[in-house]
Parts: C-alpha cells; sequence; structure tokens
C-alpha cells in the first residue's frame, strides 16, 4: 500500500512502489528537508524493496522551511525523524527527550562561502561583516563558532551581522551579505550554478575549523524505546536504510533518479541531484553501519556547550541522548 504522497511520482515514472505489499510494520520517517539526494537511501531502501524485505511499511514525508522535525516527532505524526544534533539535543533541553538511534552521516558538510573580492581570507577577518546563515535550529553550530572567535552576532565593527539566510544564494549574489551558508552538496554548487567560479570563492568548512557537528541523525522519542516491538521494527529501518545508503554510493546517479521519481514538486535538477549524490558519499558512515561514535557525540556536546554567555545547550545531556540499542540490535 504505497502512500498517497507518493503516487503521482511513481505514476509519471512507472517505478514500482515498494510498499505496494502488505508489510507487518507501518513506521513513518520526517526528513529534515525537502526530497532530494541528502535523503537517497531512504528513498533507496523504499524503491528497491530493502523495507518491505524487512518486513516494514514505510512512509517518507519530506520536510521544508516550515516543518521542524522535532515538532512532528512529538505530535505524533513521525515515528523517526532526520535532524541534526544541535537542533535535536537543542530540543531536548527544552523539554522533548530525543534519542539519537543512528547517525548515518560521518561528517559535516557545512561552510561559510565568502566572495574572495571582500577580502575575507581567515575568520579573523570576519569582524565589521555579514554574514548569512539559516535558522529554523540549523543556526546553532554558527552561533557557538561565532561565539568560540569570541564575535557578538547583534552588529558592530567588533562583531558580526546576522543575516537571517533564506534556502537559497541570493545574499552572496546581490552583496546582500559577505559570506553565506553553504552544504557542500548544495548550495555551494548553486553558487557556481550562477556563474561564479571556484577560484572566486573562499569557503571555511566547519570540518577545518574544528566546530562541525553530527547532522542527519536518527532520532526517535525516548519513551518509544521501551517498547521491544518498536525496537525491533527501528533496527529492521535502520538496517534497511543504510542497506539503501551503501547502494546510493555505489550507484550515484541511479540513486539521484530515484530522488527525482519521488520528488512531487519538479523542483529538482537531475545534474544538481547526481551532483549532491556524489558530495552526500563523502559524508556518510559506511563501515559501522550507522553506529553512533560516542566520541563524536562528546565533541558535538563540547562544541555547543562552548557558547559562552548564551550557549546552545547549557547542560551535557548525558548518554540519555543517544542509544546503540537500535543498531545492536541490526547488527544481530
Amino acid at each position: 500500500m504505497h502512500k498517497t504522497m507518493m503516487t503521482s511520482a511513481l505514476a509519471v515514472t512507472g517505478l514500482l512502489a515498494a510498499g505496494a505489499a502488505q508489510a507487518d510494520d507501518e513506521l513513518t520517517l520526517q526528513l529534515k528537508w525537502v526530497t532530494q539526494a541528502q535523503f537517497a537511501g531512504y528513498f533507496v531502501a523504499l524503491e528497491n524493496g530493502y523495507y518491505e524485505e524487512e518486513g516494514l511499511d514505510v512512509t517518507i514525508r519530506p520536510g521544508g522551511p516550515d516543518i521542524a522535525p522535532p515538532q512532528v516527532v512529538a505530535g505524533g505524526e513521525a515515528d523517526v525523524v532526520v535532524e541534526w544534533m544541535p537542533a535535536a539535543l537543542a530540543a531536548r533541553e527544552s523539554g522533548l527527550e530525543l534519542v539519537n538511534v543512528a547517525q548515518p552521516f560521518k561528517r559535516s558538510g557545512m561552510m561559510l562561502t565568502c566572495l574572495e573580492e571582500s577580502g575575507i581570507e581567515s575568520p579573523d577577518d570576519f569582524a565589521g561583516r555579514t554574514l548569512g546563515v539559516w535558522f529554523a535550529g540549523n543556526e546553532f553550530p554558527f552561533l557557538s563558532w561565532m561565539s568560540q572567535l569570541g564575535l557578538e552576532t547583534d552588529g558592530g565593527d567588533d562583531g558580526v551581522e546576522v543575516l537571517r539566510q533564506g534556502f537559497n544564494v541570493d545574499p552572496l549574489l546581490q552583496g546582500q551579505a559577505d559570506c553565506i551558508s553553504t552544504m557542500t552538496y548544495n548550495e555551494y554548487w548553486q553558487v557556481i550554478d550562477a556563474g561564479i567560479e571556484e577560484d572566486q570563492l573562499v569557503n571555511f568548512h566547519y570540518e577545518d575549523q574544528g566546530v562541525a557537528t553530527l547532522e542527519d541523525g536518527l532520532w526517535v522519542e525516548a519513551s518509544r524505546l521501551e517498547d521491544e516491538e518498536f525496537v525491533d521494527a527501528m533496527a529492521r529501518f535502520v538496517r534497511a536504510s543504510m542497506r539503501g545508503w551503501d547502494w546510493a554510493a555505489e550507484n550515484v546517479e541511479e540513486a539521484a533518479g530515484i530522488v527525482l521519481a519521488y520528488d512531487q514538486t519538479g523542483a529538482q535538477q537531475e545534474h544538481h541531484q547526481i551532483r549532491m549524490m556524489d558530495e552526500i558519499a563523502e559524508l556518510l558512515d559506511r563501515e559501522d553501519n550507522g553506529v553512533l561514535d560516542p566520541e563524536d557525540f562528546e565533541r558535538t556536546v563540547e562544541i555547543l556547550l562552548a557558547g559562552g554567555s548564551d550557549p546552545v545547550i547549557t547542560e551535557h545531556p548525558g548518554d540519555a541522548a543517544w542509544t546503540h540499542a537500535v543498531t545492536d540490535h541490526a547488527a544481530e
């Protein structure tokens, strides 16, 4: 039984619906953003029948600018969400007990991208500049970085002016910001496609700056993990999803095609999705099958706590914020 939101795309492409057969357990996944190669592993697992083979009937809900995954799971509209760890831990500190059950992405793709003509050569040149960043939970790594640099975010010669960036690259192209937030797999290439040469840009990778936090993890509500049947279903979901990610990384063009088939908006371009999938493959954890590395968790927490007078989180969330119960069961 394929979900209504997927029907039109499949009718157009003639692709078979992987969830067409009756499955034992229904699960709904809420994505962090719109249908794109950033989530290819899940669409591949659906399309190639990996979820069905695990006895699962999976619905994938696209995200968007007005959709906050923690709120969706809190409202009971999804069983599991894709979320960045800073936003998940901030939500947890606000009272929503989210737990990381798997971490498919090992490395961060976040950058600040500046025009070379701005004269910015290092973070020492940020003071007095206008920097664009997304909000809705995506601002937390940026704000933590600025705090560690000793830069206030309310403007002035000794601070930075923060521009609430839309999910586009217009502020850089139109001269509204000296630097904008980009992902290695998405907005950076939008800048290139707009006609700016790579040697005209200066990029500051969060990974290189020592402020990279974990992105695109799988999170559930803590109370759900008290149910052994749910843990078992999630283990099967993670196993099938990581299988999907492995296939997508090995079959970049085909994976991009699957993503395009599930995109009902028609807004995605094939060349961009292929390029995105190629970049995403570099960020994946393909050795540990999505098992969260506790050292990566601790590094992220330390970065979020190092926010001076206004840290992203104020207390260490403790080991209760993550579990290996699901990934251990998936490996059995």
